[in-house]
C-alpha cells in the first residue's frame, strides 16, 4: 500500500462531502488507517467518536481543520490528535484550489458510537453481524 498512489476504494466513504478514500489496514484489526483525498470544495463531516481516538497526518495541500476550538489551516506534514468524546470533534474541508491528501489513523473499537453535531445524528456501528445478519450500522436522528 502506498499513500501517494491514486487507487481508491470502490465503496463510497460515509465521511460525506465528496472525498475519496482507501483503507490502509484490512478488517479485523484494532488499529486502522485510511488515506483521504479532498478536491476543492470537498469536506469530511464534523464528528467525534465515543470509543476511537484518531490521529490526522497531512500529506499534501493545506486542509482547513474545524475543532471545538475553532478553525485553522493545516500545513503539509502537520499531525493532529483527536481524543475520544466531544473534545475530539473534528471536520476537514478543502478551501483551496489544490488537492488535499491526509491519513487518519487510530484505534478501531467495535461497537462504536459516533456523533455528528451538524447533522443532529448519532451512529452505532459494529464489525459483527446484527440480528438481521448484516453488519450493524444504525443512524439515529437526534
Amino acid at each position: 500500500m502506498n499513500v501517494f498512489r491514486d487507487d481508491w476504494d470502490d465503496a463510497e466513504d460515509w465521511s460525506g462531502g465528496g472525498g475519496k478514500s482507501k483503507g490502509l489496514v484490512g478488517p479485523g484489526v484494532r488499529l486502522g488507517a485510511t488515506v483521504y483525498e479532498l478536491g476543492p470544495g470537498n469536506f469530511n463531516v464534523y464528528h467525534f467518536h465515543h470509543g476511537s481516538e484518531e490521529l490526522l497526518i497531512v500529506l499534501r495541500g493545506r486542509p482547513t481543520l474545524r475543532t471545538p476550538e475553532g478553525e485553522r489551516q493545516l500545513a503539509e506534514g502537520e499531525v493532529v490528535h483527536f481524543p475520544i468524546g466531544p473534545d475530539g470533534a473534528h471536520g476537514v474541508r478543502n478551501d483551496t484550489d489544490e488537492q488535499v491528501r491526509y491519513v487518519v489513523a487510530g484505534i478501531r473499537v467495535s461497537p462504536e458510537v459516533a456523533e455528528y453535531p451538524d447533522l443532529n445524528q448519532i451512529t452505532a456501528q459494529a464489525r459483527t453481524a446484527s440480528q438481521t445478519g448484516e453488519r450493524l450500522w444504525l443512524i439515529h436522528d437526534v
